[in-house]
């Protein structure tokens, strides 16, 4: 396109799949600037609709010119350089992002499913606090902010008021979300909102040629970072630079991984059927004591 914007780092990945240090990670390169979880920015489509799913149709011209000039802004403002953008919520809009930035470089992370419903399980007890809340709304259309101070208010009213101990919906929002909070544990929820948006983002990225978009593993890169930085660089046009080899090795913790071990075995298991198809296409394995368990009550 022909707006001045230089094509822009694209960062797919559910939520606490390590998307937010990936950014601040490739954001210490001194011709990156990050743009961090614009959510209003991106439902500038339709901001009342009660999902995240957004295809390609919802790309329209008007649209594109908004969230292209929000970019092409941020970029102006800081010396040209190369925004690098990240929104979890993204992983149902895969078409739509794609659409209005086609030149885009893309970046897909998954995290093991167990790591995710545990980290999640944590996040649902917890409200936007006042920071992030300012952050967000600096991109967010003013004839918008009252869709956004709605959900806020809500958090807050569940929360301080009710004093229950889950917000009424927290990470991203798949079709039908609503409804299986009435009617599942909760559990079941964190977990379909790790299968549903694994499945979905694995049909749209598969529309996309080879080499669009790197693909990475959140296991594999902590266990080695470097490797997929110089990835990561020679896919974004990128040099590796010592701040950012630094960076990571101060950020990066191997410790997160098996922190779904806080659940019992018999709790997990009864995620797996949510979670096998995906599981198995993202190379995770069903770890050893939760696949005992499932063995024996199936022979039983």
């Amino acid at each position: 396109m022909s707006d001045g914007l230089k094509p822009p780092i694209i960062l797919f990945g559910n939520f606490r799949s390590g998307t937010t240090m990936l950014q601040k990670v490739i954001a210490t390169h001194t011709d990156v600037v990050p743009l961090y979880e614009p959510v209003g920015l991106w439902l500038s489509a339709d901001p009342s609709r009660s999902h995240d799913e957004f295809e390609e149709k919802d790309a329209t011209d008007k649209v594109k010119r908004y969230i292209r000039g929000q970019f092409l802004k941020l970029q102006q403002e800081n010396g040209g350089r190369v925004v690098i953008e990240k929104t979890p919520h993204n992983i149902l809009r895969i078409p739509y992002v794609r659409a209005i930035f086609p030149e885009a470089h893309f970046l897909y992370i998954v995290r093991n499913p167990l790591s995710f419903v545990s980290s999640v399980e944590l996040k649902w007890q917890r409200p936007a606090g006042r920071r992030r809340i300012m952050k967000r709304l600096k991109n967010t259309p003013i004839t918008q902010v009252h869709h956004y101070f709605t959900r806020f208010v809500t958090q807050q009213w569940h929360t301080k008021v009710l004093k229950r101990k889950y917000l009424p919906i927290w990470g991203p929002r798949y079709k039908g979300i609503q409804d299986d909070v009435r009617t599942e544990d909760l559990l079941t929820v964190f977990a379909r909102q790790w299968a549903r948006a694994a499945s979905k983002a694995e049909a749209d990225l598969a529309r996309f040629d080879d080499g669009e978009v790197l693909r990475l593993r959140y296991e594999d890169f902590v266990a080695d970072p470097i490797a997929d930085l110089e990835r990561i660089c020679a896919h974004c046009g990128l040099e590796l630079t010592p701040s950012m080899a630094q960076t990571v090795a101060d950020m990066v913790k191997t410790d997160r991984i098996h922190k779904w071990q806080r659940f019992d075995a018999e709790q997990l298991s009864r995620l797996i059927p949510e979670l096998s198809a995906e599981m198995i296409r993202n190379g995770y394995e069903v770890p050893e004591q939760i696949a005992n368990l499932l063995e024996a009550q199936s022979s039983g």
